[in-house]
């Protein structure tokens, strides 16, 4: 469709259809008329969800991108100033005020871009394109429902292309399950209010897990012959096992006796840095299920707290593979017999398992994680079989 013109009385005709989904989950036709009247499809929008990323980020370049010394600044002063709403919500639910401006900078830019585009709009466009009709289906009536409930203006219900709206960037089915009316005046406002924006964030942690009083995690040292088979969201272990087994703190000491489990990651693979998280870590996982995230906004909570930059592992920066290159690799891992899955050009949880899998088979660090190198040498190895 990313190619094709709608058809606008097709567009038209699902658009009643839907009216009549609405209506029967309670939509007044005064909504259906103001959100609807004038909808068109944004062919802008099928393309954003159709374009791939010609490269895939390397952890040092995702962190960079994220944690600058300038967000951090900014980060600082924008803490101080809002302390006291943030250490009110911190009560309430649990979640320290530097962890809420990280989720904000990392989302926004400290509110700088929620977004211009027409959120009924964009989800109606996802909605009616084949892809994810039953996700965005789903996520357009609830945007509707948020209109009907009075929070805000369907021509002020700005957000991304799809459909990620306010301060912290909350889907329809998130702020109906999660929004706070902080201020007491009716209206739960991710957009122009702060205090409903941070407690929404704080109430959203929370109920993802969010444990009070722990951190996200630590940069550690791993020994020489740490088993990287161990190195996986997978596996956890006790902080007395690790120590156990040679994990120690960036200076060199041991872990803090605290009874506590974690996991090891390692972001860049064997050669960048190791993080020992815990579930924190996990809850920011299901904020957005990705380990460069979590760990961008655990560190950017760190740095604004005064804490140091991350101490190794920088002389693992490498090219960055494109999204051809990933599927090269899985090509050839499937074609040598380590069933990596589908060819997608994206590295999930089979392709790292089939990395790994090559690996040990060929004495390389079992890291699972996908590079230049990698990719060369599963090359010759394919080019040499008969």
């Amino acid at each position: 469709m990313a190619n094709e013109a709608i058809s606008e009385q097709a567009f038209r005709d699902w658009i009643e259809v839907l009216r009549d989904e609405a209506r029967g989950k309670g939509i007044s036709d005064a909504t259906l008329d103001a959100a609807l009247r004038d909808i068109v499809p944004v062919m802008a929008v099928i393309e954003l969800d159709r374009r791939q990323p010609e490269f895939t980020q390397t952890f040092w370049a995702y962190l960079r991108q994220r944690v600058s010394d300038e967000r951090v600044k900014r980060g600082r002063e924008l803490l101080a100033k809002h302390r006291d709403l943030l250490n009110e919500i911190h009560v309430k639910y649990g979640v320290p005020p530097r962890y809420l401006i990280a989720f904000w900078g990392l989302e926004t830019n400290f509110g700088d871009y929620l977004g211009s585009f027409r959120v009924i709009d964009a989800l109606a466009t996802l909605a009616y394109d084949q892809r994810r009709a039953r996700f965005f289906r789903a996520e357009l009536l609830g945007a509707l429902q948020i209109i009907e409930e009075g929070h805000i203006a369907p021509d002020a219900m700005t957000g991304s292309w799809a459909g990620a709206m306010g301060q912290m960037q909350f889907i329809p089915s998130t702020f109906i399950g999660y929004a706070v009316d902080y201020t007491g005046d009716g209206r739960k406002d991710i957009w122009g209010s702060l205090p409903d924006a941070f407690s929404s964030a704080a109430n959203f942690l929370s109920k993802l897990g969010w444990r009070p009083g722990e951190t996200w995690g630590w940069e550690v040292l791993l020994p020489r012959d740490f088993d990287l088979m161990l190195a996986t969201m997978k596996v956890k272990k006790r902080l007395a096992e690790w120590s156990a087994l040679g994990v120690r703190r960036t200076d060199g000491k041991t872990l803090p006796l605290v009874d506590r489990e974690g996991s090891i990651t390692l972001p860049q693979g064997h050669k960048g840095p190791a993080f020992l998280v815990y579930d924190n870590f996990r809850a920011i996982m299901r904020w957005n299920n990705s380990i460069n995230y979590a760990i961008s906004v655990g560190h950017l909570a760190d740095r604004i707290a005064g804490l140091p930059q991350i101490a190794t592992g920088r002389d693992a920066e490498h090219a960055p593979l494109s999204r051809y290159e990933i599927e090269e690799i899985q090509q050839l891992l499937n074609f040598l017999g380590f069933e990596a899955g589908s060819v997608d050009g994206l590295p999930g949880l089979r392709t790292v398992t089939a990395i790994r899998a090559f690996q040990q088979k060929h004495l390389l660090p079992p890291d699972g994680y996908p590079t230049p190198a990698l990719l060369q040498g599963l090359r010759v190895i394919a080019a040499a079989l008969p």
